[in-house]
């Protein structure tokens, strides 16, 4: 078919465009051959199919060219033999220096101190209260040695002879059983210190200290070689010193000294 037909018929041109498209797409168009039976009847446009006019034959008659003449021959140069550089001993290199730095040593750890053993008892008599070692490590019963000898101190010195226990459980260190924890003489001092300390704020100033026993003594920050029988300023205030219950019962003279230091200071304790 022509173009003017083509141009000529929409539907044709329509429908060319449409296989345009579809072979772009390398998509085949197929036609039937004969009506298929039950089938719609066939757009006219779809059957067209695009003529293809033969393009002229025109004959030419090719003359071979003369072959063009060889260039003359070169002879190649002779092949030389590669040079082999031997590598000749230079001057000795200097070995680079390898300067070891000496291993830091590790300072070790400072030894741990032992945990002290002890066992002390916070009573109250009176306007005083008595931080007491206990001999045996064991609260003192009514009818022990030391306790029936702590009352005679407490008559003498003008206190109720029968003190209140003020902790039901005396402290006993080392506070724990492990060895993970520091618990050595400055980590029980610190504990025995905050210890006394809660209880004089609970129960009020103004009360009197007494610091009975070596354990009673150094824990609440009193000098070993301090003597006893004196009052001495302390981590918790001013504290009277005295010797362990074990010292008096074993150690007249150290109790007949006792009685004679108790008589200046003893109006500290009283209204008397």
């Amino acid at each position: 078919m022509s173009d003017a037909a083509a141009s000529a018929s929409p539907s044709l041109a329509a429908e060319a465009r449409r296989r345009a498209y579809l072979q772009a797409l390398d998509l085949d168009v197929w036609v039937p051959r004969t009506p298929l039976p039950f089938a719609a009847p066939s757009r006219p446009e779809a059957l067209w199919v695009e003529e293809v006019e033969a393009a002229p034959v025109v004959a030419r008659v090719v003359r071979p060219e003369p072959a063009p003449a060889a260039p003359p021959a070169v002879e190649a140069p002779a092949a030389t033999r590669p040079r082999i550089e031997i590598p000749r001993p230079g001057p000795a290199k200097p070995a680079a220096t390898v300067v070891v730095e000496p291993e830091v040593e590790r300072m070790p750890p400072p030894p741990r101190e032992p945990a002290p053993r002890f066992a002390l008892q916070l009573l109250q008599a009176g306007r005083c209260l008595l931080l007491l070692e206990l001999p045996t490590g064991d609260a003192l019963g009514a009818r022990d040695p030391a306790y029936l000898l702590l009352r005679d101190l407490l008559r003498a010195a003008g206190l109720p002879d029968v003190p209140r226990i003020v902790s039901e459980e005396p402290i006993r260190w080392p506070l724990l059983n492990s060895g993970q924890l520091d618990q050595g003489p400055a980590a029980a001092a610190e504990f025995v210190q905050s210890f006394v300390a809660a209880h004089q704020e609970r129960l009020g100033e103004g009360l009197g200290l007494w610091l009975i026993g070596g354990a009673a003594r150094r824990y609440s920050g009193v000098e070993p070689h301090d003597e006893t029988g004196v009052e001495r300023e302390t981590a918790l205030g001013p504290a009277w010193l005295v010797p362990g219950l074990e010292i008096l019962m074993e150690e007249p003279a150290a109790k007949a000294a006792l009685w004679q230091a108790m008589r200046p200071v003893r109006r500290r304790w009283t209204d008397k």
